[in-house]
């Protein structure tokens, strides 16, 4: 690996046994190329968001030390998405797999198709409290602390599955 980024990468699958789907995508995650899983958070389990008539998600978070650019590892993500039968019929709609890059390293980057930080990251405790699990020290590049962004959303329900040994 030439240079070394720590991207944080969020996971969810709401369909196809969604607990699987998550644990089958960590241990792709290791295998990209240039890229070595360094921590995974435990599993949560969460309600929809936006569209709400769709079954709860199993979410975690990765932490990733990778030689690829952002894009390049959005595009691997998204390979490994549509490898797991990821498909886009509408906004928000049940998947088998969503891969999201929530940030790498402290870059703040607007491009179609990729914003670093996730924009909606600090709003959501499916993806702070299992990034605060792995990262509690973690700060949200144009944000702030990842733990102060957590106290806004106390409101949404979240259950810890299981740890993911690894």
């Amino acid at each position: 690996m030439s240079v070394a980024h720590i991207a944080y990468i969020g996971l969810g699958s709401n369909l196809a046994d969604p607990a699987a789907q998550v644990r089958g995508a960590l241990r792709a995650l290791d295998s990209l190329p240039q890229t070595r899983l360094l921590a995974q958070s435990s599993l949560y389990r969460s309600a929809p968001v936006g569209y709400l008539d769709q079954p709860d998600f199993v979410n975690a978070v990765a932490k990733v030390e990778t030689g690829l650019g952002a894009h390049a590892l959005l595009d691997a993500l998204l390979a490994l998405e549509q490898v797991n039968g990821r498909t886009r019929e509408f906004l928000n709609s049940p998947r088998t797999l969503d891969l999201d890059v929530l940030l790498y390293d402290d870059l703040q980057h607007h491009e179609h198709g990729l914003t670093v930080p996730h924009p909606e990251m600090h709003k959501r405790a499916f993806v702070l409290l299992p990034l605060l699990e792995i990262a509690p020290e973690c700060v949200i590049p144009g944000i702030g602390r990842a733990a102060q962004a957590m106290q806004g959303c106390t409101d949404q329900s979240l259950e810890r599955m299981e740890h993911v040994a690894g």
